[in-house]
């Protein structure tokens, strides 16, 4: 049986076959392929090989290897996602992975291993474990798995999906579903990135990067910094391939690095600005103290950029806050199209990746430079077990953030090939019966509102939209629908002979809320794409601004108001004065009614009597360094009496000092002296002796490590004796050995008067690895003689501190 390039591998585990058997109408499955199948030999003879539907560039899912790379490196493990574009979704899917030109039937076509990350949703086919599939049929937009890539001298590789979604299976050979990936040639040096292609679009291209940060105590728990978590300002640009502000496996620049150790973008922009041939945009976005808050609260950070022919990369990043050298960000993302287009959107979910200029492990590790410095680099969980994204199991690290890059504009005459505009692909689909709503019972909806007016005014093809809002969401597991819905229009009043037609373009998405609580206003634009035939004027609107209500909680009558400034000089040079500080409203009343906070004070200020010449002072100096190079110090500065001295006295001060403080100073290990040595653990012959001290104080902050705690030197009594008499010669030490017994006996009775005690235990483990702990040991009470008192005689314990060095 030889196969279609529509072909389809479909597991036959229980899971999928419910799916599949129901499909057989649509798919024209018939007993006798099903026969044909199960008696095959194939290494993988349970996937199913049945005719499917293929939809030439159809782009509703995809298959996606972690850093879109075309090139993998022999045992390196990639992240796999196969994801459906909202509202999309599907039900099950088959992964699996090929050598280049090879069937699948047997074991040796596969190539690379697939590790599973989420077990409720993943799993290894029952009898093709080389395959993945899904563990439960439910709706589902995203799935992730990490495949392990083969050993050098494979070849190249294709990656293969197939889709279950209601009644129709996807296959591609070519397309979204399929990754094909090549052995990575030494050459590299490690670098990971795809060769970029010239890009054939035409016109130029507006686009705009929305940034949702997701780091929080909530999803990253491990260590979470909670003073001064937060995201640096964001830094980067619309580029040309000729020029690279980042990428994996390569090094970080100046600019780079001091993103990343401090999250300063001034020397990254100043690079960027420096290639202003190889620049279109720069792109810059405030950043985000802390680092999350609800949408309603706070709007994501965004900017706008443009790009072109030569300059169709967009490359950004931003420091997580605070880190050794922590960022995320894009590379190269190209957002030209091999159709000549320019692509609509892109989705992209973010982990956090190493500069290779520091060596901290931990979110708040001191400053510790990488010498020499290493090549950026993904983290993972198992580079130290003090990280915060640390896992024994080697699981993928919890995303961090996310990235929507939407288009928002085109100019300029178009080229592509294949359209790609939404309303392009809504009217090349032929008219489908339309499914009875299979809304989940857990998501709850308001009514549709109703259908807004069609975004063309002419004979152009346009869309209309109606909304909804999710009340709830009753189960979490259960993703609900878009709350969005289009439909193909045409605008009103156009004919062929209407010669003063207008063309406009889309409009652009609505700006984000106005205000932050309660009701505001946003706005939306678009232009004039084609002005009328006949030379008159074009009157449609090219702004449309409407209310928007964000946060219905809050009071209409709130007013939230910033912190209060620094306080104003006085406003008298001598004498009584006054001075004032201000504060603004961020966020006005939603009632529309006046904010009923005070927006400035004052207060009297008191200046030197004005019939004496006040002080004439020069300014304050620079501060001094630190009078200590570690730990705690102290720092002055001073100033100049510029007035002459015998026009009065002047008090004010000439010098400050205060308190300044740099890194710990090195602590080197503290031990005690030497006890004395041993008796020899021979009564003749050869033995040895030993002697120890314990450790008063572990070394911290990079002070000396500790010296050996334990010696040993050999003793040599006598010869033993080898002859009748030497029975005798052992009573004879065993008499001295129980004298001296009695006499240590006696001393105990001294030091712990009436008792006689056990010798101390041995010291208990330390309570904790770092950070400082306790260490236990007893010394219990053997005899107790009737002379002694029982209060005076009792039990010992004894504490002592240990591990603290800081975590």
């Amino acid at each position: 049986m030889r196969l279609s390039p529509a072909s389809l591998r479909l597991s036959r585990s229980p899971a999928l076959l419910a799916l599949a058997l129901p499909l057989a109408a649509a798919l024209a499955f018939s007993d006798e392929t099903l026969d044909k199948v199960s008696k095959s030999e194939g290494y993988c003879s349970r996937i199913l090989r049945v005719q499917g539907t293929r939809r030439e560039g159809y782009t509703e899912f995809s298959l996606r290897v972690e850093g879109d790379p075309d090139f993998y490196k022999p045992g390196t493990s990639y992240r796999v996602t196969l994801s459906a574009a909202p509202p999309s979704y599907f039900r099950g899917f088959t992964l699996i992975a090929l050598k280049e030109n090879r069937e699948g039937d047997k074991e040796e076509d596969h190539a690379g291993t697939f590790q599973i990350i989420d077990e409720e949703e993943t799993q290894f086919m029952s009898n093709c474990p080389v395959a993945v599939t899904e563990s439960t049929p439910r709706r589902r937009t995203r799935i992730q798995v990490f495949w392990i890539a083969p050993p050098a001298g494979t070849g190249c590789v294709i990656l293969k999906a197939s889709i279950v979604q209601k009644r129709i299976i996807y296959f591609q050979d070519e397309g979204s579903l399929t990754k094909k990936l090549c052995e990575q040639d030494s050459t590299f040096g490690g670098v990971t990135d795809k060769p970029i292609l010239d890009c054939c679009a035409c016109g130029t291209a507006k686009y705009r990067l929305t940034f949702y940060g997701n780091w929080s105590e909530k999803t990253h728990p491990k260590d979470y910094p909670r003073r001064a978590n937060h995201w640096s300002a964001i830094i980067g640009g619309s580029h040309s391939k000729n020029y690279v502000l980042w990428e994996y496996g390569g090094y970080a620049s100046e600019g780079v690095k001091q993103v990343a150790e401090l999250g300063s973008p001034v020397k990254m922009e100043e690079e960027i600005r420096q290639q202003s041939d190889e620049v279109l945009t720069v792109i810059k976005a405030k950043a985000q103290w802390p680092a999350w808050q609800p949408l309603n609260v706070r709007a994501a950070p965004s900017a706008e950029f443009s790009v072109d022919r030569t300059r169709h990369l967009m490359s950004f990043l931003t420091m997580m806050g605070p880190s050794p050298d922590w960022n995320v960000g894009l590379s190269a993302e190209d957002l030209c199209t091999k159709e000549c287009g320019w692509v609509q959107k892109v989705v992209q979910d973010l982990i956090p990746w190493d500069a290779g200029t520091d060596s901290g492990v931990t979110y708040e590790s001191p400053n510790k430079p990488t010498i020499p410095q290493e090549k950026i680099r993904p983290l993972t969980s198992l580079d130290h077990p003090q990280s915060p994204f640390y896992d024994p199991e080697g699981g993928s690290i919890t995303q961090v953030a996310r990235v929507v890059i939407e288009r928002i504009a085109r100019k300029g005459e178009q080229c592509n090939i294949v359209p790609d505009n939404v309303d392009d692909i809504v009217a090349d689909l032929a008219p489908e019966e339309k499914d009875e709503d299979d809304t989940p019972e857990t998501c709850i909806y308001s009514n549709w509102s109703p259908w807004s007016a069609c975004s063309s005014s002419t004979c152009d093809k346009g869309k209309r939209m109606r909304q909804r809002m999710l009340k709830a969401q009753l189960d979490l597991s259960v993703p609900c629908p878009d709350t969005q819905d289009f439909q193909p229009c045409t605008g009103p009043g156009c004919s062929d002979e209407d010669g003063s037609t207008c063309t406009m373009s889309e409009w652009i998405t609505w700006s984000p809320c106005s205000i932050s609580c309660g009701t505001g206003m946003r706005s939306r634009e678009r232009y004039v794409k084609q002005f009328p035939e006949d030379g008159s004027v074009c009157t449609l609107p090219t702004e449309e601004t409407e209310k928007c209500t964000v946060n219905e909680e809050c009071s209409p009558s709130s007013c939230l108001m910033t912190e209060w400034g620094e306080w104003d000089e006085c406003s008298a040079t001598c004498g009584m004065g006054m001075k004032k500080r201000h504060r603004m409203v961020k966020m006005s009343p939603a009632d529309g009614s006046m904010c009923k906070a005070e927006t400035s004070q004052a207060e009297k200020c008191m200046m030197p009597e004005c019939h004496t010449i006040p002080c004439l002072l020069s300014p304050w100096s620079e501060w001094s360094d630190c009078s200590v190079t570690c730990g705690k110090g102290m720092r002055t500065r001073q100033r100049m009496l510029k007035s002459l001295a015998e026009l009065g006295d002047c008090n004010e001060e000439l010098e400050q000092v205060e308190k300044c403080m740099l890194p710990e100073c090195p602590i080197d290990c503290e031990l005690t002296e030497w006890s004395q040595w041993s008796e020899c653990n021979k009564s003749c012959g050869k033995g040895h002796m030993i002697r120890t001290r314990m450790i008063q104080m572990e070394p911290q902050f990079g002070g000396a490590s500790c010296p050996e705690t334990v010696q040993r030197k050999k003793c040599r009594i006598r010869k033993c004796l080898r002859n009748p008499s030497i029975q005798k010669l052992r009573w004879r030490e065993a008499r001295e050995s129980r004298r001296s017994e009695q006499l240590r006996e006696e001393s105990d009775g001294d030091q712990f008067p009436g008792c006689r005690m056990r010798p101390w235990t041995a010291w208990s483990e330390c309570t904790k690895l770092c950070g400082g702990g306790i260490q236990e040991r007893y010394m219990t009470v053997k005899k107790r003689f009737k002379s002694s008192q029982f209060t005076s005689c009792k039990d010992k314990k004894e504490i002592r501190a240990c591990h603290v060095h800081p975590c």
